[in-house]
């Protein structure tokens, strides 16, 4: 890689903290290097408490553009110029583009499942979706699936003390898709649960109930209302196969794991820092498969 780097050479990052794991520069990478494009991504540690610095080193050092992951993607909503329709809605930023110093705030995890959704030949437009969660994934679901065309969405989350914050969520669903029907319901309420799933099309998971350490515990308690022509979608990819998927498969279910919904994301975020279109099938059959 660094024969590619010159004196012109753009830079872009992830931000956020811990980031060691992330797989996104390599991803990223192999994608400027495939197409023959002059930038360069990496990322760096930042704790919130450092984001308002991270945001003007960014503009200091012209970089073309960030991805922000937990815990800083509400901090750095505070910092852009703009923001896009999703991010606007949602209060929160996974992508910044730096267009010459003036800085755009997106969400893409939104775009990354329903485009993960369209991969398997399934669109959202004028369906039901059923939403388990409502942390930063889920919002973003709830909010892409309405701006997509999405007839109605049934929210579940924990009767905690955000609760407020889904409810506020749904109000600003309304008003800015007043066709979408969006109803939030107490996630204990597993008999409510049953008959949202069972009159739904769509079933997405968006907590981080079936991720390790919790593999083997699912957020529907109540199998009855998987059946074949339900398409059931989780937003976990560590398994692969959660507890979920393997239940609503053995109903008949059309299943979809997480995987996708992080690279399509990430397809996203590559389109609006540099036009173009990652290749995606090199990159799923490198860094996913």
């Amino acid at each position: 890689m660094d024969s590619r780097i010159s004196g012109h050479t753009g830079l872009l990052a992830l931000i956020g903290s811990p980031v060691g794991h992330s797989g996104s520069p390599a991803m990223y990478n192999y994608s400027f290097e495939r197409l023959g494009l002059d930038y360069v991504y990496v990322a760096f540690d930042i704790k919130v408490e450092e984001v308002a610095d991270a945001i003007a080193a960014m503009r200091t050092f012209k970089m073309r553009g960030c991805n922000v992951t937990m815990p800083c993607k509400t901090e750095v909503v505070k910092y852009m110029d703009e923001l896009s329709p999703a991010a606007q809605i949602i209060g929160a930023v996974n992508t910044i583009v730096n267009d010459n110093g003036r800085l755009t705030g997106h969400i893409t995890d939104g775009e990354g499942f329903v485009h993960n959704l369209k991969n398997h030949g399934i669109d959202i437009k004028g369906k039901k979706i059923t939403v388990a969660g409502g942390g930063g994934a889920a919002t973003a679901i709830q909010v892409q699936c309405a701006l997509d065309g999405a007839r109605e969405i049934s929210i579940f989350n924990i009767k905690d003390a955000f609760f407020e914050r889904t409810l506020k969520t749904a109000e600003k669903i309304r008003a800015a898709v007043p066709s979408c029907v969006v109803n939030v319901y107490d996630i204990a309420d597993t008999a409510r649960m049953t008959a949202e799933i069972a009159s739904s099309d769509i079933f997405a998971n968006a907590t981080i109930v079936g991720m390790k350490p919790m593999e083997n515990e699912s957020v529907v308690k109540d199998t009855s209302a998987f059946r074949p022509g339900l398409v059931v979608a989780d937003a976990v990819y560590n398994p692969e196969e959660t507890r979920l998927l393997r239940e609503a498969k053995e109903a008949g279910a059309t299943c979809i794991g997480g995987k996708g919904m992080l690279l399509w994301q990430g397809v996203a975020a590559f389109k609006l820092y540099t036009g173009k279109d990652m290749p995606v099938e090199e990159v799923k059959e490198r860094f996913f498969s």
